[in-house]
C-alpha cells in the first residue's frame, strides 16, 4: 500500500437518533471549570488562590490575570473550532448523528502544530483557530489539562457516593484526559519538540518500530486509547492506517461519566414518536424530569442546562424550532453560544429526551483541509522540520490522516462519553504510476488456497454475456 495516498476509509458507525446531537458535541465544552474563577492553574500547574480569592500571594497579579485570559481565549477559539467542524461534518453527512470532540481534536493537532514550521503552521493557526501566540499556546493547553484533569477531585467524595432513584450507587463523577506519542524507534527527533510535548502536554515519547512492525504499533496505539476510554473506544486506527513508512502518531483520549443531579425517572420512561431529520416518524423511549432547571430561549431556539453531580459539569441541549433545525445549525458558532447562555434563567418545568446511545467515526483529513490546512496533508509541501533532523534520514514528513472516535450514552441515571484523536505523520516512498484494468475481452482466473499456494479452480471467460446467472 502506497503511503501517498492517505487512508480515509468510511468509519461511520451510528447507532440511533437524538433531539440532543448538538448538545453532546459541545460537552466538553460545558464544564464549569476553573476559566471562570481565581483558580486558574499557571503553567507549572500551581493555582493562583492563596484561600482568600486573593491569587497565590506573590503580588503577581499581571501574570494570574494572563494566565486566565490565555485560558478563556484558548476555550472560546476550540468552542469556535468544534462549530465549524461540526457544520462541515453535518454537511457531509445530513442525515447522520454526529458526535465530536473538539477538546480532543485541537490538542492533537496542537501537539502537531509544534512541529510545524512556515506555511504549514500558519494554515495549521489559523484552521484550528488558534488566537494565542506559540509561546502561549502549549503552556495554556498545558494549563487547561490540568485543570480538567482536576474536576474529578472538585468533586465532593460524598455526592459522588449518592444512590439514584432506584437505589443503585451512582457512577462516581469521572473526567480523565491523557496525550501520548508513539515514535519511529531511533529517529532523530528534536530534544526542543519533545519537551514542548513533554512539559506541556505530559506525553513523553514511546518508540515503537513502524518500519519492521507497524501492525503491532498499530495494536499498541489502540490497546493505549482502550484503557484510557474504559474499552469504549478500542480500534481508533484502523487497520491499514499504517505501514513501514509511518513515522510518529500523536494521540488524545477523553473519558467522561456522571449522574445527573436530578435524574430521570424510569418509570416515566415512554415509547414516544419521535421524528427524524428525514420526515420519518419512529417510537423510541423517550424520558422525563419534573424539576428546577436553567432554561432560556434564544431566537427561537430554547435551551435547557442539565447539571450533572457535584455540580461540575453539565449538558446544554438546544431545540430548534419545527423546520428550522438545519438553519440553526448552520449559524451557531461560538458566539450564538455565549449569548445562547446569557438567557438561562432557573426555572421550573419539565424536560423530555430522548434515551441515545451511538459512536461516530471520522477521518478528518478532507474536512480540516476545507477548513483551511490542506499544505500539512500535502507532499512534499508540508513542512515539519521543526519535529526532527529530517535532512539526516533525507525524508520529508506530512499528515497521513486525523482518525477521530467517538462514544456516548445517555440514560436515566446519567452519561458516559469516550472520544479519541490519532495524527498519523509519514513520509513517502517513490511515487507508483496507477494502473487500470477492465475486463472487456476475454480472460482467465484462478481460484487458490493462499496457504498452500494450491490452485483450487481455473478457468476464463471469453462470452461474458452468456455467463449471466440466470433469474
Amino acid at each position: 500500500m502506497s503511503s501517498n495516498a492517505p487512508f480515509s476509509p468510511d468509519r461511520r458507525r451510528l447507532l440511533q437518533s437524538s433531539s440532543g446531537l448538538l448538545a453532546a458535541a459541545l460537552l466538553a465544552g460545558c464544564l464549569q471549570n476553573s476559566t471562570d474563577q481565581d483558580t486558574t492553574p499557571t503553567p507549572d500547574g500551581d493555582t493562583n488562590d492563596d484561600g482568600n480569592g486573593n491569587g497565590d500571594g506573590n503580588g503577581d497579579d499581571t501574570t494570574d490575570t494572563s494566565d486566565r485570559s490565555n485560558m478563556t481565549q484558548l476555550v472560546q477559539n476550540n468552542t469556535q473550532f468544534g462549530f465549524d467542524l461540526h457544520r462541515e461534518l453535518a454537511e457531509a453527512n445530513p442525515s447522520d448523528n454526529i458526535l465530536t470532540s473538539p477538546y480532543s481534536i485541537s490538542i492533537a493537532l496542537a501537539m502537531t502544530y509544534a512541529g510545524a514550521a512556515g506555511e504549514t503552521a500558519e494554515q495549521m493557526r489559523e484552521a484550528l483557530r488558534f488566537a494565542l501566540t506559540e509561546d502561549d499556546l502549549h503552556p495554556t493547553f498545558g494549563s487547561l489539562q490540568t485543570a480538567l484533569n482536576r474536576a474529578s477531585d472538585s468533586v465532593d467524595e460524598g455526592e459522588n457516593e449518592n444512590e439514584n432513584e432506584d437505589g443503585d450507587d451512582a457512577v462516581e463523577f469521572t473526567l480523565a484526559l491523557a496525550n501520548s506519542l508513539w515514535g519511529q524507534a531511533e529517529y532523530p527527533w528534536y530534544d526542543d519538540y519533545l519537551d514542548i510535548l513533554e512539559s506541556d502536554y505530559d506525553a513523553s515519547l514511546r518508540t515503537v518500530d513502524y518500519a519492521a512492525d507497524h501492525e503491532g504499533a498499530r495494536e499498541a496505539i489502540n490497546s493505549w486509547v482502550a484503557e484510557q476510554t474504559n474499552d469504549r473506544i478500542d480500534d481508533l486506527l484502523p487497520q491499514g492506517s499504517l505501514d513501514p513508512l509511518a513515522r510518529l502518531v500523536l494521540t488524545n483520549a477523553v473519558y467522561f461519566a456522571a449522574n445527573w443531579e436530578t435524574p430521570f425517572n424510569d418509570h416515566q420512561t415512554e415509547m414516544q414518536p419521535f421524528t427524524a431529520i428525514d420526515g420519518e416518524t419512529t417510537d423510541v423511549p423517550l424520558m422525563a424530569v419534573d424539576d428546577r432547571f436553567p432554561y432560556g430561549e434564544y431566537e427561537g431556539t430554547q435551551l435547557v442546562e442539565l447539571p450533572y453531580e457535584g455540580d461540575r459539569a453539565s449538558m446544554l441541549l438546544f431545540l430548534p424550532p419545527e423546520e428550522s433545525f438545519t438553519a440553526v445549525e448552520e449559524s451557531i458558532d461560538a458566539e450564538w453560544l455565549a449569548a445562547a447562555r446569557e438567557t438561562l434563567d432557573s426555572r421550573d418545568g419539565t424536560v423530555s429526551i430522548p434515551k441515545f446511545s451511538f459512536e461516530s467515526g471520522f477521518a478528518l483529513k478532507e474536512l480540516l483541509s476545507t477548513l483551511g490546512m490542506p499544505i500539512a496533508f500535502e507532499h512534499p509541501a508540508a513542512d515539519f522540520s521543526k519535529m526532527a533532523d529530517l535532512d539526516a534520514v533525507g525524508e520529508q514528513l506530512f499528515i497521513w490522516d486525523v482518525y477521530h472516535d467517538t462514544f456516548i450514552s445517555v440514560d436515566e441515571d446519567g452519561t458516559e462519553a469516550a472520544a479519541a484523536t490519532g495524527v498519523v505523520v509519514g513520509t513517502e516512498s517513490a511515487p507508483v504510476d496507477p494502473f487500470e484494468f477492465v475486463a472487456d475481452r476475454p480472460f482467465l482466473f484462478a481460484i487458490c488456497d493462499d496457504e498452500t499456494e494450491t490452485v483450487l479452480f481455473l478457468g476464463r471467460v471469453v462470452d461474458a454475456a452468456t455467463a449471466q446467472a440466470e433469474s
